[in-house]
């Protein structure tokens, strides 16, 4: 009874919360160009339309402070005005090059605090990538796969029959990968009536979590493995993960960079064909239809292993991360995690080594077909380094353009993919 009574009350609480949430003023910093697509061509001038507005209204009399300049590099333009008639339009100048300019906006109502942005977009068909490819890049991949193929993968699965479904028994896996006691986890989910099947890695985007597998998909006629990098269960305690994500893996995409042999993510692009390894073994895999899919540092690895691995013939790719990485050499944006934005950090020996890693070297070698999602208020993956590797992708590629979005996927863009996966294993949706 005290129980139902705690689980009473907190519900309760939990509706009041929300309640005085909702009743709160919504006030937002709308941020726009002078073109309704954003686009605008080298050395063509660009205005940017600012205006904060209120629960649908346009509010006067705030003050807003700007900056304009190419994403992630210092502005160009730095300002501050009051908007005595709610809105402005504010010039915006130009690029000379092939990228991106963007316009960030702060203001102040009431105390809070508030941010806006819109990037204008310059010929990005034309943006080439400043990152170039190792003369042994290939060698390099080739001889780390065979090497990692004598590894036994030593397979251990265990059923979740919380987790299961109707439809769908899912499991805990974890495979040897790279060496001897290194492990990788991660959710598998497989259709329960017998039969043959097509087959989807989900790649991980970058941080330390768990994991619940994508049960959806697999309720659709689809084996899901959805996989974690780091070598741990993917269904522990939370505070696990927090522990380890501001512990012994804080900033792990810098570990070991200084060789290219010992890089961190050696180990994780050689899980993510380990994986697959795992899937093309399964009795219930049909041994043809095999996709790969991710956001972020998962689009990167999307990217990766469509590039190494050929059983793969298909991609699905949200914003990718690990991208044209050192373009902050060249007076530009580079790719998440940024490494090369420090002088502190950056040294031959690192640049070498991110040759043999940025995403950029991979999209040159795909040869299957994928589809493509991102926007251009992205801060985390400037769209400058997205489209370097994206710009280098020769094949057919399906593109949907989200470009209000930042570093997220809005419905629209879960759509399309879903429907992009869907249509790719002939499944009805």
């Amino acid at each position: 009874m005290k129980s139902l009574q705690r689980l009473f009350i907190l519900s309760f609480l939990c509706c009041v919360y929300i309640t005085i949430n909702a009743a709160e003023p919504v006030v937002k910093v709308l941020v726009a160009t002078d073109h309704a697509d954003w686009v605008y061509q080298i050395n063509e001038k660009v205005k940017f339309k600012i205006s904060v507005v209120q629960d649908g209204k346009v509010l006067s009399g705030v003050k807003v402070q700007y900056e304009i300049g190419p994403e992630k590099m210092p502005p160009i333009i730095k300002n501050e005005i009051v908007l005595k008639a709610g809105e402005t339009e504010i010039e915006g100048g130009t690029m000379k090059v092939a990228g991106f300019l963007r316009c960030k906006v702060k203001a102040e109502v009431e105390t809070k605090k508030y941010e806006g942005l819109a990037t204008a977009a310059f010929n990005v068909e034309q943006i080439k990538p400043t990152t170039t490819m190792p003369t042994d890049f290939s060698e390099f991949w080739t001889k780390a796969i065979a090497e990692n193929a004598k590894i036994t993968m030593d397979v251990k699965m265990e059923l979740l029959p919380e987790k299961c479904t109707e439809l769908v028994n899912v499991y805990q896996v974890n495979l040897q990968n790279c060496k001897i006691g290194m492990r990788l986890y991660g959710i598998l989910c497989v259709p329960k009536v017998e039969g043959k099947y097509p087959a989807v890695l989900q790649v991980p985007g970058a941080g330390v979590r768990p994991y619940n597998g994508d049960i959806k998909l697999a309720e659709k006629g689809i084996i899901t493995f959805q996989i974690g990098i780091h070598g741990i269960p993917v269904n522990l305690a939370p505070i696990v993960y927090d522990n380890l994500r501001y512990g012994a893996l804080d900033n792990y995409p810098s570990f070991n960079m200084d060789n290219r042999d010992n890089y961190f993510y050696k180990h994780v692009y050689l899980g993510c064909l380990r994986a697959n390894d795992f899937i093309c073994s399964l009795p219930q895999y049909d041994g043809e239809n095999l996709m790969v899919m991710g956001g972020s540092q998962g689009g990167a690895l999307s990217i990766v292993t469509a590039a190494l691995d050929k059983r793969v013939k298909a991609l699905s790719c949200f914003y990718p991360a690990l991208c044209d990485l050192n373009g902050y050499q060249s007076g530009r944006a580079g790719g998440w995690p940024h490494l090369f934005n420090k002088k502190e950090f950056t040294s031959p020996e690192k640049i070498e080594t991110s040759r043999y890693y940025d995403v950029v070297n991979f999209a040159r070698l795909i040869s299957v077909p994928g589809f493509y999602s991102f926007g251009y208020n992205d801060e985390t993956c400037p769209p400058t380094s997205m489209y370097s590797a994206f710009n280098s992708i020769s094949t057919q590629k399906s593109f949907f353009i989200a470009k209000e979005t930042g570093h997220f996927a809005t419905p629209e863009q879960y759509a399309k993919q879903w429907e992009y996966v869907l249509d790719h294993f002939n499944i009805k949706r």
